[in-house]
Parts: C-alpha cells; structure tokens; sequence
C-alpha cells in the first residue's frame, strides 16, 4: 500500500486543474489520476471538494473548517465547565 501524502489546497486544485484538460484531450479517469498519482476514489472525492475553487477560495475554506473545529471544541469544554458548576452548586458533588 503506498504511503498517504498530505496534498495542500493549492496542489490539489493544480492537479484537478491538470486532471480536466488531460481529459479534456480524450484521456480516461483511470489514466488522468495515474499521471496526477492518486486514485480514483481520491480524485473523485477532490473533484467533489474543490472543483471549480480557486486556490484562494479553497484556503480560505480549510482555514475556517479548521477555525470551525477549534469553536466546536472551546463550546464542549465550556458545557462541561457549566454541567461540572451546576453540579458543584446543587451540592450533588
């Protein structure tokens, strides 16, 4: 199995954008994702994520998914902070 690379927005849409003119010249699915070095189900699954994005669009789209998550995370830790509180002032500690 071959090792998993890390691939940044900017390359991933570089080779999307490489994928479709190879197919735009009459190459297959299998062929295009052998020359840009991933699979099938990889190339599919970028196509569904960045197609037609802009490199700048799909930064800006990882930077608040990432932004996104650190929120999720800050919001669970302060339920449990208020739950932990409730706890402690009904005396059922």
């Amino acid at each position: 199995m071959m090792a998993r690379k890390r691939h940044t927005p900017e390359q991933i849409i570089n080779k999307l954008r490489q994928a479709e003119v190879e197919i735009a010249n009459g190459a297959t699915i299998a062929q295009v994702c052998k020359k840009i070095g991933v699979t099938d189900q990889t190339y599919y699954r970028w196509r569904n994520e960045y197609g037609g994005m802009r490199v700048d669009q799909a930064k800006r789209l990882k930077e608040l998914e990432k932004e996104n998550a650190q929120l999720k995370k800050l919001v669970a830790d302060q339920a449990l902070d208020i739950s932990i509180l409730k706890e402690a002032a009904s005396g059922n500690f």
